[in-house]
């Protein structure tokens, strides 16, 4: 165990559009951050071949080419960037506390402002063809990357408000759109049920769960198997996507920061501030209706706005 203890102004833990977005504004405000990537350094945009969304890339980029250009724009203004996961974390209730934090079990920082930017992952089947085929046809983001997928057949695995979400989203760009449903019934809210039902190109399939993915480098299908009768169907494909959930990245912080049932950080109104002074969240890890990178880098620069505008009441 180290006995230095480091003392900074901000940390920022976690290294996504939210993190890293944070840390350019922050540097630039003369914060000095300091960033630690967590074990996915970049989040989980470097899992995302094409990225055709984000405002500034006309031509589109890659996931991990984007962050590259992120990271690098961060160091440009003076975030020291590193690799790392925050272990530990003893949190100050005082209004201009210092708060403390261990890396990787051994190292000790003492922060004046920190800005949580862990992120949500999303939740996936588990299969070895699933795994492999993730950025080759299996995602977890319809509106990430069913653009495309326009004019082709996809599948959507889920049963609840997001799977119909997406489910219908697909279904104005794609010909068309299976849903498989573990259950004998959704648990989507009747609205989205009703939405569902009404899309003629959105096929529902029951009690039908997926058996494999089809495909060597890319999706070609899927090997989908009814779990009453044991019956299987081969779906012809070009896209999969998992609509079963995410789960956010806050367990460094349960009992510490308010979060909701699922476990998102709740932040104040419109700000990123959590329930402690000093204390941003920024991204996923407080957003679980938008999830997109752009929302997560507008958040990222409002925590740093927010942690410099309240470093300087303190003085």
């Amino acid at each position: 165990m180290s006995d230095t203890i480091e003392k900074i102004k901000c940390l920022i833990i976690g290294s996504g559009p939210a993190g890293y977005t944070a840390a350019i504004y922050a540097a630039r405000a003369d914060m000095r951050p300091i960033m630690y990537t967590g074990m996915q350094m970049g989040g989980q945009l470097t899992t995302t071949t094409e990225v055709d969304n984000f405002p500034g890339y006309k031509d589109g980029t890659e996931g991990p080419k984007m962050m590259d250009d992120l990271k690098h724009q961060a160091e440009r203004f003076g975030t020291e960037v590193r690799f790392g996961m925050v272990t530990k974390v003893e949190l100050s209730e005082k209004v201009g506390g210092i708060h403390k934090v261990v890396v990787d079990e051994s190292k000790h920082i003492e922060a004046e402002t920190i800005i949580i930017s862990t992120g949500a992952t999303a939740k996936y089947l588990g299969l070895e063809s699933e795994q492999r085929l993730i950025g080759g046809g299996v995602s977890a983001c319809a509106t990430c990357d069913g653009f495309f997928y326009k004019g082709q057949d996809v599948v959507v695995v889920g049963a609840g408000d997001t799977a119909a979400e997406e489910a219908t989203y697909l279904a104005n760009i794609c010909s068309k759109v299976t849903m498989l449903v573990r259950k004998d019934y959704m648990r989507a809210s009747k609205a989205m049920q009703h939405r569902v039902n009404k899309t003629k190109n959105i096929t529902v399939l029951y009690n039908t769960e997926i058996d494999e993915v089809l495909g060597s480098n890319v999706v070609e299908g899927v090997r989908a198997i009814n779990n009453q009768t044991k019956e299987t169907q081969e779906i012809p494909v070009t896209g999969v996507f998992i609509a079963i959930g995410h789960k956010p990245n806050s367990d460094l912080f349960k009992g510490v920061l308010d979060m909701d049932e699922t476990g998102y950080l709740i932040t104040e109104g419109k700000t990123t501030k959590t329930n402690l002074p000093g204390v941003f969240a920024a991204g996923d890890i407080q957003d679980k209706d938008y999830r997109q990178a752009v929302t997560a880098a507008g958040t990222g620069c409002m925590a740093a706005l927010d942690a410099e505008r309240y470093l300087g009441a303190l003085e």
